[in-house]
């Protein structure tokens, strides 16, 4: 009864954990999470910019799996090249090592528990005011403090009698030589993959340190954490695109490279753990009677210098191991033709982030509309019926690729506004559905124009020089259209005063389409062409003005978020 007992205390008290670690990471980002994927993204211009990048973010949100995600994320958009990933991956895991540094300093000292209480006061007053960011800075320090409480919980939360037998257990393994040590890497392999959190095992690795477990085999745990983390990036990479499934198999190889060779100089390297340790004034932890302190602090040790000289071993072949995965993971590029590029795994960890990643594939969209109508363009000057028939089916094709996205968005969109929005971001996403519906309009659209051309083909009409000059010089007012329409889209509600800029193109395609009826009337009058033919290029000019009312939409759509 009471082995059950303190399984359920433990399981609660590694779950209060989790969650302030969680609650602190997600609203840091809602303070700075634009500005870290900013940052992560424009730092990695070299190898120390990368490895420091991923090390800042990493210490700043207290997770190298979003940190890793993020890096995912980039990679399958194409913000970073493979190289690059790698190289802020290897700053992630250094930049991990904080957290075991604030466990093993104040998390298992007596009075953390006595300060996280007020904390939580404190953090609570500070959300109860109206900002959202100072909302978000009042859960984070509670969340801070929940992690400590949940810290000092586990530590309490096993029976000292049980945990003197686990203990003796484990110690007992030590006659079974370096067969025990790899017994313990599986251990905190398996542990972590269970707990998805690497915090949460380094934690446990502390607590049974702390209650008296061999250091070698306490930092054993620590090589097998380094390796059960990774699985978190290859799962939100198994259904993203080769370049960012090959950035999550270049952190696997980082950290299982890593223990390989750390397990073959394993005493080597914790005689320089001990002389590191002994160095900053405390005991030896190879000695038996060395205090706590000593080797809480020795194991926080093992995993910073782990992820530190593995990174200083590994960073000068970056290039080595990108060509490494690239051939493990070879891929098939035409596979990705027309995948969308920013979203894949689920929303990001916090609605504000998960917007962003929704506004880039948007601007990605665009781009894909853009693309239609230069085919529509040729489709209008082409006078080879072969061609036309090629560019038909391109045109056909693209119209079924923005259904998809604009579903795949919309799925996306329907995932984030199942959280709690703040108003401003539940503003954001109303606007985007109405502008993702509006782009799959305008794919229609485009297909539509193929459409008319080819019952203009089949009933044997045709445009003479002067209607393709003037549905040329429509279609320039179309591109000029995406042009200011692209520009809103990327300035976004908080970078544009007006839209004038969109309501002028508006106004100057409604104001061509009307001299062109007008025209086309007098051309009818006097049998410039038959009646046939210049119904067809009516209904170009028509489709021609509906786009333009469909641009006009996307662009109001922003302005009236604010």
């Amino acid at each position: 009864m009471n082995i059950a007992m303190s399984i359920f205390k433990l399981l609660g008290s590694l779950a209060l954990f989790l969650f302030g670690m969680s609650m602190m990471s997600e609203n840091l980002q809602k303070v700075a999470g634009e500005k870290l994927r900013s940052f992560l993204a424009m730092m990695t211009s070299n190898a120390f910019k990368r490895v420091l990048t991923g090390l800042t973010v990493t210490a700043c949100i207290q997770s190298s799996a979003a940190t890793t995600l993020m890096v995912v994320s980039f990679v399958n958009a194409g913000l970073l090249t493979l190289a690059q990933s790698i190289g802020v991956i290897m700053g992630a895991n250094i930049g991990t090592t904080v957290s075991a540094w604030l466990f093993a300093l104040i998390g298992f000292s007596g009075g953390v528990a006595t300060i996280a209480i007020p904390l939580i006061a404190v953090g609570f007053v500070i959300t109860m005011g109206k900002s959202k960011k100072r909302k978000s800075l009042g859960l984070m320090i509670m969340g801070f403090a929940i992690m400590f409480l949940g810290l000092s919980m586990v530590q309490t939360s096993v029976d000292p009698a049980i945990l003197e037998k686990v203990k003796e257990l484990i110690n007992g393994w030590s006659r079974f030589g370096f067969w025990s040590v790899l017994i313990c890497v599986l251990i905190g392999t398996l542990v972590t993959i269970m707990l998805q959190s690497s915090a949460a095992t380094m934690a446990l690795t502390l607590m049974m340190c702390s209650n008296g477990l061999n250091f070698e085999l306490g930092a054993a745990l620590v090589l097998g954490e380094n390796i059960g983390t990774t699985l978190t990036a290859n799962m939100a990479a198994s259904v993203a695109n080769i370049s960012a499934r090959r950035a999550a198999a270049g952190h696997a190889f980082f950290n299982l490279f890593g223990v390989l060779w750390v397990l073959i100089l394993y005493h080597p390297f914790l005689w320089v753990v001990s002389k590191v340790i002994m160095a900053l004034g405390l005991d030896n932890p190879l000695v038996s009677g060395a205090s706590t302190f000593s080797i809480l602090c020795s194991i926080a040790m093992v995993h910073t210098l782990f992820n530190i000289s593995n990174t200083c071993i590994l960073v000068g072949f970056t290039n080595k191991i990108v060509a490494f995965v690239t051939r493990l993971l070879p891929g098939k590029p035409e596979d990705e033709e027309y995948r969308l590029q920013y979203i894949h795994g689920g929303p990001l960890s916090t609605a504000e982030l998960s917007l962003g990643q929704a506004k880039s594939e948007i601007l990605h969209f665009v781009k894909i509309c853009r693309e239609q109508y230069e085919l529509a363009r040729e489709s209008i000057n082409t006078t080879d019926p072969e061609k036309f028939d090629e560019l038909y089916h391109k045109l056909e094709h693209y119209e079924q690729i923005t259904d998809k996205i604009e579903f795949e968005i919309a799925k996306y969109l329907n995932e984030v506004s199942e959280w709690d929005l703040s108003e401003e971001s539940a503003r954001r996403i109303q606007a985007m559905f109405k502008v993702i519906s509006e782009l799959e309009s305008i794919g229609d659209s485009g297909f539509n124009i193929g459409r008319i051309l080819q019952r203009r083909n089949i009933h044997n009409a045709t445009f003479d020089e002067d209607m393709v000059t003037r549905l040329g010089f429509m279609m320039d007012l179309i591109f000029k259209g995406f042009d200011v329409m692209e520009k809103n889209l990327d300035l976004g509600y908080a970078g544009i005063s007006d839209i004038s800029n969109a309501q002028d193109v508006e106004q100057e395609i409604n104001e061509y389409r009307n001299n062109l009826k007008e025209e086309h009337l007098l051309n009818l009058e006097n049998n410039t062409y038959s009646y046939l033919t210049g119904t067809y290029y009516v209904d170009m000019i028509n489709e021609f003005e509906h786009v333009g009312d469909f641009m006009i939409n996307i662009s109001e759509a922003i302005i009236e978020i604010k």
